[in-house]
C-alpha cells in the first residue's frame, strides 16, 4: 500500500465473511500453498497501490483473527453475514475512509489476482473516472470489481445473496471493462475440489497453466459443413453444460463449449472449446443455438452477443428473477425489445426437470421444437 489519500485514493474491501458450507470448515483459512487463501488475497492488496484495506469478516471471525496478520487492517465484523453477500457489503463501504474517491471490492477467495491488476483498475479510474470497473480476461469478466464513490450509497441498498452486479444494469454507460492480461480474475475457490484443481494444475507457487489457442477444434471442417450443420454453443462448464454437450451430439448437433480454461480433453463429447468470449472466433453463424449456463458469472455477455449474432436459439440456465435483471440490463445496450422477449428463461420445456442431464433433456427438446416450427430440422 502506498496511496495516499485523497487525490484518487481508493480503499480495497476484502470480502471474506462466507460460512463456507461446501469446504465443512472455514474456507478462508485453506491452505493454498504456503499461505492460507486469505492471506493470499491479502498479500495480492497489501502490495498493490490501495490507500487502506478494511477486511469484512462474519463467520468464524475470532477463529481467523487469530490465525492471520491483521497487521494493517481495518477489521469489520458482519454479525448479519447469513443474510449473504449483500450485507457484507454493506459493512465494507460504510468502514471505507471518508476521503477515499473509490473502492475495490475484493473476493478472499481469489488466490492468483496479481497486484499489478488492481493497479491498473485504480489507475483507470483515475484517468477516466468511470463509476464502475470491470476486469476482462479473453472477454471473460472477473472480479476484483472497483466503485467510484458515486455508487456506493446504491451498493448500500443491496440485500440477499448478491454482489456488486446488483447495480450494473443502472450503469451501461459508466460501466468500464477494462482488459488486464490475468487469468487469476476468474479463479475462486467455492469447494475442496476448486482448490485441489488448482494444486494439481499450478503447484503450491506457481499460477495456473493457460490454454495456448484462442480455439480448440477436435475435427476441424470445411466452413460450408459449419454454416449447415446445426451447431449448439454452450458458454459455461459445470454439469448442465457438459450434460448438454453430450446429449447434443446425440441429436446430430455439432457442439461448442465456451470457457477460459477447459480443454477438449475436459470434455470429450465437444468438437470445440473457444477460450474467449468472443462469438465471432469461430466459423458458424447460422443454425446456431446459444446457451448461457456460467451460472451468472458470464451469462450477460453472452446473451448479449448471441442476440447480436443472429442466434436461432438464445436460452438461460437461471431463475425468473435473475433473467428479468439480465433482460433490462441488455435493452439498456440497445438489444430491442422483440428480441429479447424471444430468450428463453429458464431454458428448457417444463418437464420437472432436476438433474443436470434432465435440464439438458428439457433444454435440447425446447432447441428442436424452436427447429421444426421454423423448419430447420434438416442440415443443408
Amino acid at each position: 500500500m502506498n496511496a495516499k489519500s485523497g487525490n484518487g485514493a481508493v480503499s480495497a474491501i476484502v470480502l471474506a465473511a462466507g460460512m463456507s458450507r461446501r469446504m465443512g470448515a472455514p474456507k478462508q483459512l485453506l491452505s493454498a500453498g504456503e499461505h492460507t487463501l486469505l492471506e493470499r488475497a491479502l498479500n495480492t492488496v497489501r502490495h498493490s497501490r490501495v490507500h487502506e484495506i478494511a477486511l469484512v469478516l462474519g463467520f468464524a471471525a475470532k477463529e481467523i483473527q487469530q490465525s492471520i496478520s491483521t497487521q494493517g487492517l481495518k477489521v469489520v465484523v458482519n454479525e448479519a453475514y447469513p443474510e449473504g453477500m449483500g450485507s457484507s457489503l454493506r459493512a465494507g463501504i460504510s468502514a471505507v475512509d471518508p476521503s477515499s474517491e473509490a473502492a475495490l471490492i475484493v473476493l478472499g477467495d481469489q488466490p492468483f489476482v496479481l497486484p499489478s491488476t488492481l493497479d491498473k483498475l485504480i489507475e483507470h479510474h483515475q484517468k477516466f473516472r468511470p463509476q464502475i470497473v470491470i476486469p476482462t480476461y479473453r472477454g471473460f469478466r472477473g472480479n476484483p470489481v472497483l466503485l467510484d464513490r458515486s455508487v456506493f450509497a446504491e451498493v448500500g441498498l443491496i440485500s440477499g445473496d448478491v454482489g456488486c452486479r446488483a447495480i450494473f444494469g443502472r450503469h451501461t454507460e459508466n460501466i468500464a471493462k477494462l482488459a488486464v492480461d490475468d487469468p487469476g480474475i476468474l479463479l475462486d475457490v467455492n469447494t475442496r475440489e476448486d482448490l485441489e484443481k488448482l494444486a494439481a494444475s499450478s503447484g503450491p507457487t506457481e499460477r495456473p497453466a493457460l490454454p495456448r489457442p484462442h480455439l480448440e477444434s477436435r475435427n476441424p471442417q470445411p466452413e460450408e459443413a459449419c454454416v449447415t450443420q446445426p451447431e449448439l454453443v454452450v458458454v459455461g462448464s459445470d454439469s448442465v453444460a457438459l450434460a448438454l454437450v453430450r446429449l447434443s451430439q446425440t441429436l446430430g448437433f455439432t457442439s461448442t463449449i465456451v470457457d477460459p480454461f477447459l480443454s477438449l480433453d475436459d470434455a470429450p463429447e465437444a468438437d470445440r472449446v473457444l477460450h474467449v468470449l468472443d462469438l465471432s472466433q469461430h466459423p458458424g453463424d447460422r443454425n446456431r443455438s446459444v446457451v448461457a449456463a456460467s451460472r451468472g458469472q458470464f451469462d450477460e455477455d453472452a446473451l448479449e452477443q448471441a442476440f447480436r449474432s443472429g442466434a436461432d436459439y438464445v436460452g438461460l440456465v437461471a431463475n425468473k428473477r435473475r433473467a428479468q435483471e439480465l433482460q433490462e440490463s441488455l435493452q439498456l445496450k440497445g438489444i430491442p425489445a422483440d428480441q429479447l422477449m424471444r430468450m428463453r428463461a429458464p431454458a428448457g420445456l417444463d418437464i420437472g426437470a432436476a438433474s443436470p442431464e434432465e435440464i439438458a433433456l428439457s433444454i435440447m427438446a425446447e432447441i428442436v421444437a424452436e427447429r421444426h416450427r421454423h423448419g430447420r430440422t434438416k442440415a443443408g
